[in-house]
């Protein structure tokens, strides 16, 4: 039975985001520590990781010194078992309640287990997302997906439900009858994808539903960067008129990041997670370097993760005031390690272009493929939109990137939809020619 979300975890969670610096070194330190203990004895991945069955960490800083863990290796792990689970899973396969498996964006899907305590502490650092967006027992939340492997969904329906709101479950249809289904429940949030959230506005209009009637006053997204990118968050709200909270987290690591209602961004949830930053070469400019983030997870003993490179590429500074004190991402996810093009000295992540593309309103869809053509990568912008808007669009991309792009205009409808993270990026480098 899980346990309820009270007002005295609401005091203790918000308490927490004015933790100074110190303290919450504290806390992760002693956190650490009771982790190692608990899981090394068991732990054959991460005792012969970190060659020893006992570790005691004297201070925070001799984590930098424990090897990094990469996704591979939990892929290599996995493929190894006879059960497919990778070894980094503590206890045995019974003790565990709960099965979900990675997108496979990425590469190949990965399983993880989790144990009963391991999905209360889901739901209770998932908290954080809720708290901040403001969702009470009184609200309805429309979970705008289908309940497939993947955790995101169900731990947020755990989370609702354990906060005591109503959670109205939108698996299973298409999105026509998602649309109606709010119409007759009337959902005050919903949660789905940034690009789900855009896709079902764009039928409430070819449809002439009412989604201004349906009373949404926030949006939580996730999955992709646009809860962050500043035209992609407005285009939401406008079209929603509704507040974007954005929402960032996976399956082998954690909800670790929240937003705020009222501007875009995110904070790493650190009473749960321990963050570290590895410097991106030759990638910085006026806002700020780039960085690779690495997680530690403090509280999934069935499946811990220490020191992993999340491929998520970020921008952060340390908050000394204000409403939460936890580093802060200014610009959320700023795009993946193994997203990134160079397309004539410039880096681009795909929220570069989202962004761009968000900008111009009469833009339906768009897709971009990237290729190799002998030594150098090569970017297409595909767009469902008229002829002066793709002119524009190109205008628009040479002028913020200082390079000139191939914008290529479709047909309407020609471009994948979906409610799941979007396929925008087509990477055909592996495949691409050489002279």
């Amino acid at each position: 039975m899980m346990e309820p979300f009270t007002a005295a975890a609401a005091a203790q969670l918000e308490q927490r985001w004015q933790w100074s610096e110190d303290q919450l070194r504290n806390w992760q330190l002693q956190e650490l520590n009771k982790q190692l203990q608990a899981i090394l004895p068991s732990n054959s991945f991460y005792r012969s990781k970190f060659d020893a069955t006992q570790l005691q960490l004297k201070q925070l800083d001799e984590l930098a010194s424990l090897p990094l863990t990469e996704k591979s290796e939990l892929v290599t792990s996995a493929g190894e078992s006879p059960a497919g689970v990778s070894a980094h899973h503590t206890f045995d396969r019974t003790q565990y309640s709960r099965i979900h498996r990675t997108s496979g964006t990425t590469g190949k899907p990965l399983l993880l287990l989790d144990t009963m305590e391991d999905w209360k502490w889901w739901s209770a650092t998932w908290q954080n997302v809720l708290q901040a967006a403001g969702v009470t027992s009184d609200d309805q939340v429309f979970m705008a997906f289908s309940f497939g492997p993947f955790i995101g969904f169900w731990s947020a329906h755990q989370a609702c439900v354990d906060r005591g709101a109503t959670v109205i479950p939108g698996g299973g249809l298409s999105t026509l009858a998602r649309l109606e289904f709010m119409l007759q429940t009337r959902p005050s949030i919903v949660c789905c994808t940034p690009s789900y959230a855009l896709h079902m506005a764009e039928v409430a209009q070819l449809e002439n539903v009412p989604i201004d009637q349906i009373g949404v006053r926030r949006l939580i997204v996730a999955g992709e960067a646009g809860g962050s990118i500043a035209a992609v968050r407005q285009k939401m709200e406008q079209a929603w008129q509704a507040q974007v909270v954005d929402h960032s987290g996976a399956t082998e690591i954690g909800p670790w990041g929240f937003g705020w209602p009222d501007q875009p961004g995110l904070h790493i949830i650190e009473a749960n997670f321990i963050a570290e930053f590895l410097p991106i070469e030759a990638a910085d400019s006026h806002s700020g370097k780039l960085h690779e983030l690495v997680l530690t997870s403090l509280g999934r003993l069935g499946a811990p993760v220490f020191r992993y490179r999340t491929g998520d590429i970020v921008r952060y500074q340390r908050m000394n005031e204000g409403r939460c004190r936890y580093i802060w991402l200014p610009e959320g996810v700023s795009g993946r390690a193994d997203n990134m093009v160079t397309i004539r000295g410039v880096n681009i992540f795909p929220s570069s272009i989202d962004a761009i593309v968000r900008e111009l309103p009469t833009v339906r869809e768009y897709q971009v493929i990237v290729a190799r053509i002998g030594e150098l990568d090569q970017m297409e912008v595909e767009v469902e939109a008229d002829e002066e808007t793709a002119v524009q669009l190109a205008k628009l991309l040479s002028t913020r990137l200082g390079l000139r792009l191939t914008v290529r205009q479709v047909a309407a409808n020609s471009l994948p939809r979906s409610e799941f993270k979007s396929r925008r990026w087509i990477d055909n480098r592996s495949n691409s020619r050489s002279p």
